[in-house]
């Protein structure tokens, strides 16, 4: 099964990743892939402030790298479970997940069979930027004007988590999610 997890900015999709690793589940996060191919944090920074405040240059950024990322996620999808250590843990699951933030909006979504959406309020993904990225609340909102509502993410997704809580419930809302995957796999096609 091809299984994707996407969410809004600052919802908590590295922290349910690193959860979700630590269950022996394998993941490739398109994020940081974009690190890898632009790995100087001071030009990323640049470049956020530049497309950000510019719909048509990001449109061209983004037709430049997405195919990039896509094609890595692709590699990571199409290889058996446990031969690529891309998550770094040790006890595989068998389940594979890729991390796609702008998965909708990027329309990959149709080539996934299961699609969990990490969600928080508004005001929780502006406090978290404003609080772990140094965001000031314009850029926080500039941000998420770039992309879809969290809240149609989460109406177009088979499984939603919440994550207006703590960092405890959602490590308990990890163990849920791969309980129920396991479930999903095992049950006949849908």
């Amino acid at each position: 099964m091809r299984i994707c997890l996407t969410g809004g900015i600052a919802c908590g999709k590295s922290l349910l990743s690193h959860y979700l690793n630590e269950l022996g589940v394998e993941t490739i996060d398109a994020d940081d892939i974009v690190h890898e191919l632009i790995p100087d944090p001071a030009e990323r920074r640049r470049m956020a402030a530049e497309v950000f405040a510019d719909p048509e240059k990001r449109k061209a950024l983004e037709a430049e790298i997405h195919p990039l990322v896509k094609a890595r996620i692709e590699a990571f999808i199409s290889e058996d479970p446990g031969n690529s250590g891309a998550s770094g843990n040790t006890g595989h699951s068998g389940i594979r997940i890729a991390i796609i933030p702008l998965l909708f909006e990027t329309h990959w979504d149709a080539e996934y069979d299961i699609i969990c959406c990490v969600a928080s309020e508004r005001e929780t993904q502006i406090s978290r930027m404003m609080a772990t990225r140094g965001y000031t609340r314009e850029e926080a909102e500039a941000r998420l004007a770039a992309q879809l509502p969290v809240v149609e993410k989460a109406a177009k997704s088979h499984y939603v988590i919440d994550n207006n809580g703590t960092a405890e419930e959602l490590r308990s809302k990890a163990e849920e999610f791969v309980k129920w995957l396991k479930n999903s796999m095992c049950s006949p096609a849908r």
